[in-house]
């Protein structure tokens, strides 16, 4: 019993050993970018470089931030992740209930469609939606960004689908009996079985929409006060502010820890929602 304790001691400090080994060269950009915005811009291009500054300019912080106008950026960013994240998930199980509820003529080939639509390479639909919105008169505003989270993804749908295929359907069959419609069912009956799977799709989805710099840059470069906060930073490190480097650090360490922040409270979710997808998603 003895050598079994000490080798299952030896194997977990091995275990450990690695993950910080292979956490290392993920950890040192976050440190590097850190030890950049507390440092003078002068000190940013020191060699050899300064890894701890000589002193710390915690102003970088307040510079940084004033120059992107950052809190009306933040509210606008915080505003559509919101939105797409409550209409990618309204709209993917709406879609991901019917293909694995309902019996209908072609619903194998819709289901085949939408994982086909998946090998469609998403930059050779730019050009097309960009002249669908301005045809449309939705250039400049936000609903090239929002719409789109509102009619389902296809990658989502298909684990939607897949996850809720191993449901069963004695559930639906029980409240159709108490007299609750399909929209009665999948809100309190079928929903609340698939929490994991909704948690990884809020969290993804918010992810997706807080990082993502095309469509700001397609739609909305023209309005300024439409601005997020990935096209406001990334236009701290270009033009006027080029050079200031610390600023620009500063401001990109805040940028990205509301996304850090949800993961890390919502983990034990979005961790149990890819267990249950790796479980259910070769069904």
């Amino acid at each position: 019993m003895h050598s079994k304790t000490v080798n299952k001691r030896i194997g977990t400090t091995i275990r450990y050993a690695l993950i910080l080994i292979f956490a290392i060269p993920m950890v040192l950009p976050v440190l590097w970018m850190l030890s950049t915005a507390l440092k003078d811009n002068t000190a940013v291009f020191a060699m050899p470089p300064q890894w701890i500054p000589k002193k710390f300019h915690w102003e970088n912080f307040v510079t940084g931030l004033s120059r992107i106008n950052f809190w009306h950026a933040f509210l606008n960013t915080l505003f559509i992740a919101v939105l797409c994240m409550i209409g990618a998930i309204i709209s993917n199980l709406s879609v991901g209930y019917a293909l694995s509820r309902f019996k209908f003529k072609g619903r194998k080939l819709w289901f085949y469609l939408i994982i086909g639509s998946m090998m469609i390479p998403g930059m050779t639909t730019v050009m097309p939606m960009f002249k669908f919105w301005t045809a449309v008169h939705a250039y400049g505003t936000w609903l090239p960004m929002i719409i789109p989270a509102f009619l389902a993804a296809p990658f989502n749908t298909f684990l939607v689908r897949q996850y809720m295929s191993t449901i069963p359907k004695s559930y639906d069959e029980a409240a159709k009996i108490d007299g609750a419609s399909s929209v009665q069912i999948l809100a309190t009956v079928i929903a609340p079985l698939c929490k994991p799977l909704i948690a990884y799709m809020a969290i993804a989805t918010f992810q997706g929409v807080w990082n993502d710099y095309m469509n700001p840059l397609l739609y909305v470069i023209s309005k300024k006060d439409k601005w997020t906060l990935a096209l406001a930073v990334a236009r701290l490190s270009s033009g006027t502010y080029g050079n200031e480097w610390n600023l620009f650090m500063a401001a990109d360490i805040v940028y990205f820890l509301p996304v850090l922040i949800l993961f890390f409270v919502f983990q034990d979710y979005f961790m149990e929602g890819l267990g249950s997808m790796s479980a259910t998603g070769v069904k």
